[in-house]
């Protein structure tokens, strides 16, 4: 498969994930959105689309979203995602969304020896985690993906509790 139609693969399991988590699953009623890694900013502007009456705080290393897709600064956290995201351990997130992966099997590795403990870590009881690495962790438990989104492309688990 070309790189160009991986992307494009990703990118639709991504959309179809979060509008099913919109459309069909119940999150928390309390409790921020959590984009970790935002990129561009296209996912955090269709979070906000999906949710507009939620926070949605986003995570990355450095701004480097379009315009039109930056967060308020106070929704803004930049540095080592690792690092900067322990401040909102155990701040109850109703959704924490995840698409760091970079392709390379090795660096991917080194994320998942902390996104999961992370995730876990971020949600609260019932809250949701989507992403595009998988999160084995004991309080995660898989949960189905919809129609059209092929197994190891995305991953979408529930919080314990």
């Amino acid at each position: 498969m070309s790189r160009l139609d991986s992307f494009i693969r990703r990118m639709t399991a991504q959309r179809d994930i979060l509008n099913h988590l919109a459309r069909d699953l119940s999150l928390p009623g309390v409790g921020a959105i959590l984009e970790i890694g935002l990129g561009n900013g296209r996912t955090f502007s269709h979070l906000r689309e999906l949710f507009p009456d939620r926070r949605i705080i986003a995570f990355d290393r450095a701004l480097g979203a379009h315009a039109s897709s930056i967060p308020a600064p106070e929704d803004l956290i930049l540095g080592d995602i690792a690092q900067t995201a322990q401040a909102f351990v155990g701040q109850g997130a109703a959704l924490v969304h995840a698409d760091i992966g970079t392709g390379y099997p090795d660096r991917d590795a080194a994320t998942l020896t902390w996104l999961p403990g992370l995730a876990a870590g971020l949600l609260g009881p019932g809250g949701i985690a989507a992403s595009g690495l998988p999160l084995q962790h004991p309080d995660l438990l898989p949960l189905p993906l919809p129609a059209g989104v092929d197994a190891d492309r995305y991953f979408l688990y529930r919080k314990r509790g």
